[in-house]
């Protein structure tokens, strides 16, 4: 009897770990894209780890017209981070930055993971690179450590390489209700508003407003390192004087 009973849980045991891996195998991203045209970098995305929770915030560019934006991960970062069967789709709902301009997710993860972001337009799947998270080993630092030069196209400059591992800057200069005026990359730490000078990668798609006296405004900075992982986030308020 106990060898039947054996070699019952074996098979119930088994059978459930042949499910799991069926499911995770339809909820692939390798699945999701089988068959269809891809364009893979072609979405913007990095993620950083939240001060009080460490929760992970993954940011993203939604082109005009993307649709069905969907969130995959790896199990561990102990995986080929280029193998799209590794990533399975985790259901997650988006909510805007700087009231819709960006996305983000918000994920609780008690493991380091790979990440991609997906959507879909134009007939082609997009994909993001993959994101590293580093919640745990090397946890996003938040602080407002940049310095500004406050005229009607102000320069905002910042520590070079403050945490190491630095690939890109991002910027974004909003207004006091949230909106995005203009978000751009740069290799050097340093940027003016809005002299596109030494701008690498602009994601503003209208010529943003002139500044105006005594109003209100926020920069943001995130330091991204070459894994799409952001080592820092400094934000300040300031007013044109």
């Amino acid at each position: 009897m106990r060898i039947v009973k054996f070699i019952f849980a074996f098979v119930i045991i088994g059978s459930c770990s042949k499910s799991n891996d069926d499911e995770l195998l339809v909820n692939s991203l390798a699945n999701y894209i089988e068959n269809r045209q891809i364009e893979t970098g072609a979405v913007i995305a990095c993620a950083a780890s939240e001060q009080i929770t460490n929760a992970v915030l993954v940011f993203y560019y939604p082109e005009d017209g993307a649709t069905n934006i969907q969130f995959f991960e790896t199990k561990t970062t102990a995986v080929n981070n280029e193998d799209y069967s590794n990533y399975t789709k985790v259901d997650l709902e988006s909510a805007p930055f700087f009231n819709g301009y960006l996305g983000k997710f918000t994920r609780l993860i008690e493991e380091e993971q790979w990440i991609i972001v997906t959507f879909e337009l134009e007939g082609e799947v997009k994909i993001s690179n993959p994101i590293r998270s580093k919640q745990l080993t090397k946890p996003t630092v938040w602080n407002d450590a940049v310095t500004i030069e406050r005229t009607l196209m102000p320069v905002f400059n910042w520590e070079a390489n403050a945490f190491g591992d630095n690939a890109i800057y991002f910027q974004v200069l909003s207004n006091d209700q949230n909106d995005l005026l203009s978000g751009t990359y740069t290799t050097e730490n340093q940027f003016q508003y809005y002299n596109l000078s030494n701008v690498v990668l602009n994601i503003t798609t209208q010529m943003p407003p002139a500044l105006q006296n005594n109003t209100l405004y926020n920069f943001t900075l995130m330091d991204v390192s070459e894994d799409n992982w952001v080592n820092l986030v400094s934000q300040k308020a300031f007013t044109i004087q």
